[in-house]
């Protein structure tokens, strides 16, 4: 790196640290030293980027901009760097990937290992979580998202698409009986997700066009391997997507209905990265893994 991105680097690090000698010790230098570095940059700008207090550092409104553009510049520069090494080079280093909880159990988690044996220059770290994180700030290389993206400078491609089915387990059938009409789950205990009103409205197919049916039932959660467990132990009725039910239709713990009048609402799936970080042979790799075992498994 040139004295510019250097310093930017060094200052990021300190940020993510909390403290100039956590920092000091990832980059070689001493405490004094890069409290010396910081207080360079700041007389250099003319501004102060940070607060110092005997126990913390808390960043300024304009240590803010800067360790945000930083952030930036260091991800084109490692960007800049992968694509013109990435022909040459074999999917090595250190792989970050973000993930939702359902996705990381039901797909990722299982397709790891023949990942890591097939590449292994490859360390993986799985950051699990089901809120959407900043893939720069985090320094994460390529994250998994379901649903439809919004307006990003993120590098999107898709990988699978999914489908929502309704599913309950032969034992809650055998004791309530199946639905036949859609109609008929306004009498069930229907299992929902929590966080989107839409998720309690289950469309249908009808000769007017899509009707949503509001359903209800005893339980709720944000944790779609919950409500799944809950409907493979015959609690209820739930609609969930394809990849979470897919093991419980297989070995029949799970049997689908109405399918010829519910609407699936089919959803993308992409792998998301920085710009240019996508051309970096470790992600490339993980990339076009992911497709080959989602094209496997259809």
């Amino acid at each position: 790196m040139n004295n510019a991105s250097a310093e930017m680097n060094a200052f990021v690090r300190v940020i993510e640290r909390g403290s100039f000698a956590a920092a000091a010790g990832d980059l070689g230098l001493t405490p004094s030293a890069l409290s010396k570095l910081v207080t360079r940059i700041e007389n250099r700008l003319g501004v102060r980027l940070l607060t110092r207090t005997t126990r913390r550092l808390v960043l300024t409104a304009e240590g803010e901009l800067f360790v945000a553009r930083s952030r930036e510049i260091l991800a084109s520069i490692e960007a800049a760097e992968a694509e013109i090494t990435a022909a040459s080079q074999a999917p090595r280093g250190h792989l970050r990937i973000s993930v939702a909880t359902t996705y990381a159990k039901q797909i990722l988690g299982p397709a790891l290992p023949l990942f890591l044996a097939r590449y292994p220059d490859i360390t993986v770290e799985l950051l699990v979580s089901d809120r959407q994180i900043d893939l720069v700030a985090e320094q994460v290389d390529v994250a998994i998202r379901s649903g439809w993206l919004g307006d990003s400078t993120l590098v999107a491609r898709k990988i699978a698409d999914a489908r929502r089915l309704i599913c309950a387990s032969p034992r809650y059938l055998k004791k309530h009986g199946s639905p036949r009409v859609p109609a008929d789950l306004l009498q069930h205990n229907c299992l929902t997700p929590t966080g989107f009103a839409q998720f309690s409205q289950w469309p249908f197919h009808t000769d007017e066009g899509i009707n949503r049916l509001a359903i209800s039932g005893s339980f709720a959660s944000d944790n779609a391997d919950l409500l799944l467990d809950a409907a493979v132990a015959g609690l209820g009725i739930v609609r969930l997507a394809d990849f979470v039910v897919a093991r419980g239709l297989q070995e029949g713990t799970l049997v689908s209905l109405l399918e010829d009048t519910h609407l699936s609402e089919p959803f993308p799936i992409h792998v998301v990265t920085v710009p240019g970080r996508h051309r970096a042979p470790r992600v490339k790799a993980f990339t076009e893994f992911m497709i080959s075992q989602l094209d496997d498994a259809r």
